[in-house]
């Protein structure tokens, strides 16, 4: 059995090595290393591909985060909505902005942010809410935009882990997660779902106005070179990692594919065990349908009951599995984003969820021996 990784870029990237190269030396030799011919054609492809009307390409996640906050013109101390549960550059942002940030608990069951929750926090000073899509796996639009519709409030979708993934509404209709809200921002971090070499990011919205405003602020505030027309900061998607995206977006779906199937062969391996909650797609989805295209499993994360989580970590590293926790301490404590305005008890299901998850490794690469290794070993330690 060939070594475990948690993500096994090397792998993937064997693969298309060829087109890769070729692609990187094309942008080399042209020497328009900086919003050159493939940054502008990997725009365009994203573009249908999400059948967005507009993609900015960025340097990175979090500054896709905050330009698009950025090009709403939201005020110092204007209330923010997000979840708890989640990597901190969703926060990070809106503190960084001078906006109040406010953290409400999680579904337990999709991980995602809680509709209810979502509902209790409105005040007069909300602006907006930050669904994030976390794992891969879509949070609840349908209502969410409702809710939004009917507080006058803005969208903004953290779409960091899940590009790829379908939100099917209430009414049988799809759409590409990032294309629903007013505005949406996602990572290019290598170990993303569609990652590229190094940094980059990507602002995609379906507002011509907005569209432009954004286009402004990632460079400099210019749509007329040395003509400052917004506040804007330098944040610009490279050649050289355009090439390398726009060659691994036509293969988005196949990969999203894998690791789709890599989760329903952990999900099979896990589902009847009593001290495991398998990763679902909808709520009333088992997770292991074949119909199910609302999560691509950025990461593969169970929730383990009546055990030792961390002794379970040690466990499976000690067998040569990586694993990893996503996360380990909610926002709500993290020392930056301390507040009194937070109670402990409005955050009783991501209080829980910091105990108890484990993430094990997901990518593209993942074979049916390694997954069989991978699943045999956690069983085995929760029946020890």
């Amino acid at each position: 059995m060939k070594k475990i990784q948690m993500v096994d870029l090397k792998g993937q990237y064997s693969k298309i090595k060829a087109e890769v190269d070729d692609s990187v030396l094309e942008v080399l030799d042209s020497t328009a290393y900086i919003n050159g011919p493939k940054v502008h054609e990997f725009q365009k492809n994203l573009e249908s591909y999400l059948s967005v009307k507009h993609v900015i390409p960025c340097a990175n996640g979090t500054d896709a985060l905050q330009i698009a906050m950025m090009g709403l013109g939201l005020k110092p101390g204007d209330e923010v909505i997000t979840a708890d549960f989640t990597f901190a550059a969703t926060v990070e942002v809106i503190a960084l902005l001078q906006l109040t940030p406010v953290l409400v608990d999680v579904d337990p069951i999709t991980f995602n942010i809680d509709i209810d929750a979502i509902k209790k926090a409105i005040t007069p000073k909300t602006k907006a809410i930050v669904p994030v899509h976390l794992f891969g796996m879509c949070a609840n639009m349908d209502d969410i935009m409702e809710i939004a519709k009917s507080n006058d409030l803005y969208v903004i979708e953290d779409n960091a882990q899940a590009i790829g993934s379908t939100f099917t509404y209430s009414d049988g209709q799809k759409a590409k997660a990032g294309t629903i809200g007013h505005v949406a921002s996602t990572s290019f971090f290598p170990s993303k779902n569609l990652g590229c070499y190094g940094d980059g990011g990507a602002i995609f919205t379906n507002d011509d106005d907005l569209a432009h405003t954004i286009r402004g602020i990632v460079n400099h505030g210019m749509y007329e070179r040395y003509h400052h027309d917004v506040v804007g900061v330098n944040s610009r998607l490279d050649s050289v990692q355009a090439a390398i995206l726009d060659i691994k977006l036509k293969k988005l779906d196949h990969y999203n594919l894998a690791r789709q199937n890599a989760a329903r062969a952990y999900n099979r391996a896990f589902s009847k065990h009593e001290n495991i909650v398998i990763p679902s797609g909808k709520t009333a989805c088992s997770g292991i349908c074949d119909q199910c295209d609302c999560h691509v499993f950025h990461q593969y994360t169970l929730r383990v009951l009546n055990t030792d989580r961390d002794a379970l970590v040690k466990h499976l590293n000690d067998n040569g599995i990586p694993c990893g926790v996503y996360y380990p301490i909610p926002l709500h404590r993290q020392k930056a984003y301390l507040d009194t305005r937070y109670n402990e008890a409005d955050f009783t299901v991501t209080n829980q969820l910091v105990k108890e998850v484990i993430s094990l490794p997901m990518h593209t690469e993942l074979d049916d021996e390694q997954i069989e290794f991978i699943t045999s070993t956690v069983i085995k330690f929760l029946n020890s």
